[in-house]
């Protein structure tokens, strides 16, 4: 695929980077929620969200391949309720505010002053003043080379077959890595690779890769990506282990604050029940090996365990089934025959509630309950067994929002609007659920931890 034309925008200054500051203390970063669609009709903000979550699950469990393109899962924050942290890029540096995302790997940014939007015209966004990286005014900016195994990160050992300017007998090839086009259920972005400063306040991360994207399509902001690929940022820092605690969002525009935990000592911490990364599927598809596989063993509605298939539970050999945590997504998905066994525990141990089928209509969730007359009001816990006996069970809050003032309460966990599943992981554990918890990635023992706690 020919790069986009306007590449030709592109000047970059060539100079080398800066060296980098040894320093193994852990860095904390600000954790805010994104602003996101935003209605004064709860009902409608919940549908839009419900069916963002919906678009997100189809990338995440049938993302398009090309050759010559990156094709993962990043989405518009807009449409997910996501949470930024800001990042400083550059000599001197340039600091912007980037989605974090564990279901995709690369990182990026809106970058150049010719950085166009389309599509952009959420509420509080002006299209014209996006935040954007300017890498003629750092000195450590330089475009990847064709040749440079790390342009191999995102296109695979069969790009230097694209380097037709290259002699593959010298080093000193001026040609660029290819245009990268990522590609996810409501937008895309294009751009160049950059090896650039990624800058803390103390340490300096030199020839970090880093996606300049000139161009994008209902995608504002650009996307920290921490899934488990190479150009990954938790990859490319070289960390031990990161965690993140994301403080509980109304579906509004106001702050939220959480924090994220950038770990390259590896210290342990204490107070947290661990279950193992299950090992990514063996697939052709490069974005399934980026997620982060866990196993539930068991989903139980109060103390009922519900009957699900196993194939549901376990990834087979062609990559379908299994359960995944996400970021990115703002509610947790669940392949329909899974959903229906939850949703009808559900129903069944609230039949003497009164549904609000109006609301299920509006909003997209079920099942919906009108609570309005009630005094105090009893749910079944939500709880996922996983493997190695950890059991994470989620407070009311986490699983039940509350839509109105009308007093009616829904399940914020979404499936297919089709009976076709598709294929993909079955469970995409999504943000919403793990609002105030502590959740930890432990990267060299490979292993995920958590305890409930307050996220400020």
């Amino acid at each position: 695929m020919a790069p986009p034309p306007l590449l030709c925008f592109f000047y970059i200054l060539l100079l080398s980077s800066v060296s980098a500051i040894a320093d193994t203390n852990p860095i904390t970063l600000p954790l805010s929620s994104f602003p996101h669609h935003s209605s004064s009709d709860p009902l409608q903000t919940l549908n839009f969200l419900a069916s963002a979550s919906q678009n997100r699950a189809h990338q995440i469990k049938a993302p398009k391949s090309k050759s010559n393109s990156v094709s993962k899962s990043p989405l518009s924050p807009h449409s997910y309720g996501a949470y930024s942290t800001p990042l400083s890029f550059g000599t001197p540096s340039q600091t912007l505010h980037l989605i974090f995302d564990t279901g995709s790997s690369l990182v990026w940014l809106p970058c150049t002053s010719k950085y166009l939007c389309s599509e952009c015209s959420f509420p509080k966004i002006d299209p014209a003043g996006i935040p954007r990286f300017i890498p003629k005014l750092s000195s450590s900016s330089k475009l990847v080379g064709c040749q440079n195994p790390k342009c191999a990160w995102i296109f695979g050992p069969d790009v230097k077959s694209q380097c037709r300017s290259c002699n593959p007998k010298t080093e000193n090839c001026t040609q660029t890595c290819p245009a990268y086009v990522v590609q996810y259920g409501s937008g895309s972005t294009a751009g160049l690779l950059l090896s650039e400063t990624l800058d803390f306040a103390n340490k300096k991360i030199t020839n970090f890769v880093v996606g300049c994207s000139f161009l994008s399509i209902h995608q504002p902001s650009g996307i920290a990506g921490f899934g488990r690929g190479s150009e990954s940022l938790p990859s490319q820092m070289g960390l031990k282990k990161f965690a993140y605690c994301l403080a509980s969002r109304k579906f509004d525009d106001s702050p939220h604050a959480g924090e994220l935990i950038l770990d390259s000592s590896g210290a342990k911490t204490s107070g947290l029940t661990y279950t193992p990364f299950r090992q990514n599927p063996s697939v052709s598809n490069h974005a399934y090996k980026e997620y982060y596989y866990l196993t539930i063993r068991k989903i139980f509605v109060g103390n009922k365990a519900v009957k699900v298939p196993y194939k549901y539970l376990v990834p087979g050999p062609d990559g379908n089934g299994g359960s995944i945590i996400d970021s990115g997504s703002t509610f947790t998905f669940m392949d329909k025959p899974v959903f229906e066994a939850v949703a009808q525990e559900i129903e069944k141990q609230l039949a003497n509630r009164t549904r609000a089928t109006d609301v299920e209509s509006l909003t997209g969730l079920r099942p919906c309950f009108d609570i309005s007359k009630d005094k105090s009001v009893e749910f079944p816990e939500l709880t996922f067994q996983l493997k190695g006996g950890a059991k994470w069970a989620l407070p009311l809050s986490n699983y039940f929002a509350l839509v109105s003032s009308s007093g009616v309460a829904c399940l914020t966990v979404v499936t297919h609007k089709a009976a076709d599943s598709g294929g993909g992981p079955s469970i995409i554990l999504g943000a919403f659920q793990q609002q105030n918890f502590y959740v930890e990635y432990d990267l060299v023992n490979q292993k995920i931890g958590f305890r409930q706690q307050t996220c400020s």
